[in-house]
């Protein structure tokens, strides 16, 4: 059973744009030796990067696996595309844990937010 079904569900908030999101979608292999561990470092790491938002992670019953980063501009996505750190998991996960993935990077032009008993929030007109 994971802890995280225990941990508050809420979506990133809506920031005012533009920014950038990085949307990783994957299939994993049946060998996931390490993956969590790695997992919970890349996660750790990428909070100390300048610019980074926040993260959004989602997982089908069939296996397909949904993250998407949010950062503030396109330095902050570059030093995190770039960390050596976090280009041995990628080798890693090429190797080892994925059957196969996309990386799709977009800049946000439009955002906004709901949360059931508050102020619709709109960061952006339209």
């Amino acid at each position: 059973m994971s802890d995280h079904s225990e941990a508050p569900v809420a979506p990133v908030e809506a920031y005012e744009p533009p920014y950038y999101v990085a949307v990783f979608t994957t299939v994993r292999t049946q060998v996931q030796s390490g993956y969590g561990e790695t997992n919970a470092r890349m996660e750790d790491l990428v909070k100390d990067i300048p610019g980074y938002l926040g993260m959004d992670h989602a997982q089908t019953p069939g296996g397909l696996g949904i993250t998407v980063g949010y950062f503030r501009d396109a330095d902050a996505l570059t030093e995190w595309r770039t960390n050596a750190e976090h280009r041995a998991a990628q080798k890693r996960g090429q190797d080892q844990w994925y059957e196969s993935y996309t990386l799709h990077v977009a800049k946000v032009e439009r955002s906004h937010g709901f949360v059931r008993g508050e102020v619709p929030r709109s960061p952006t007109a339209g």
